[in-house]
């Protein structure tokens, strides 16, 4: 894809602030909001069953993040879910720890059938929500990302979704398309909350997408801005309590010249 195609949708969100409702985990709440703010969007995190879905219905994007998840957070998503499907709101599902704990991962099936538009997850996540084996360690992966490539496509296909595989190379794929992407920082692990906060950015970016088979492109645009953001910041900042200062301000201030000038990508044929 065009850098510029893909920067476009950076430009929507700055223009558009989309509102998105957060129903995030408690320990990444605080970043993942002020990482929406430096994209220019709209974070709300609404928390209370009583008034998920009356926010849902009204949000440009829901972003749900299963890392601390419990019975009134599973109940309060489900409404939240619901409502964005009656609403036609976008939603994204970041599959946290899902594989080894069966509570997160019994909910996270259960959200495949209410038809999330991006899933969004590392290598283990999605090898785990394809069907496959479980090989996670708590939140890390211990799979590559290529591993997952398979899975992320039969999972693309099987939901409708777009796929994305994060890590040190990332993949996007709607089951019939595949881009790689291989920007970013070992840095950007080395601080809670940048791949939840992923997530987040990638509902503004579905947020502004024009109709549904813009997804993808959003989907790529969306991993593509931050890890290029990530990258760019670890060359300001060489430890993680200053690179954390660096990306929220690369990410407010990254231009199309610098994206375009730092984004290395590749299409992949889907098997």
């Amino acid at each position: 894809m065009l850098a510029a195609d893909l920067f476009s949708f950076v430009t929507r969100v700055r223009e558009r602030a989309p509102l998105v409702h957060c129903l995030t985990n408690l320990v990444v709440t605080n970043f993942t909001a002020n990482v929406l703010l430096a994209i220019g969007a709209a974070p709300a995190m609404v928390v209370a069953r009583e008034e998920v879905g009356e926010f849902a219905a009204v949000a440009n994007a829901l972003s749900v993040n299963l890392g601390t998840l419990d019975v009134p957070q599973s109940r309060a998503i489900r409404a939240a879910v619901e409502a964005a499907n009656s609403a036609g709101t976008p939603w994204v599902l970041d599959p946290v720890a899902v594989g080894p704990l069966a509570f997160c991962t019994e909910f996270a099936f259960d959200l495949l059938d209410a038809k999330p538009a991006v899933i969004r997850g590392n290598a283990s996540e999605i090898i785990s929500l394809s069907g496959g084996a479980s090989s996670g360690r708590g939140v890390d992966s211990t799979a590559a990302t290529d591993a997952a490539l398979d899975a992320a496509q039969v999972l693309a296909l099987k939901t409708q979704a777009v796929v994305a595989v994060t890590g040190e190379t990332d993949y996007v794929t709607d089951g019939r398309r595949v881009i790689a992407m291989s920007n970013g920082s070992p840095l950007m692990t080395r601080v809670t909350g940048v791949g939840c906060a992923l997530s987040a950015t990638v509902a503004a970016f579905v947020g502004v997408a024009p109709d549904r088979d813009a997804l993808w492109s959003a989907t790529v645009a969306a991993i593509a801005y931050s890890t290029i953001a990530g990258e760019l910041a670890a060359r300001d900042a060489a430890l993680p309590g200053s690179f954390a200062v660096a990306y929220l301000d690369r990410l407010a201030s990254l231009d199309e010249a610098a994206f375009g000038k730092t984004l290395v990508q590749r299409d992949i044929v889907a098997g």
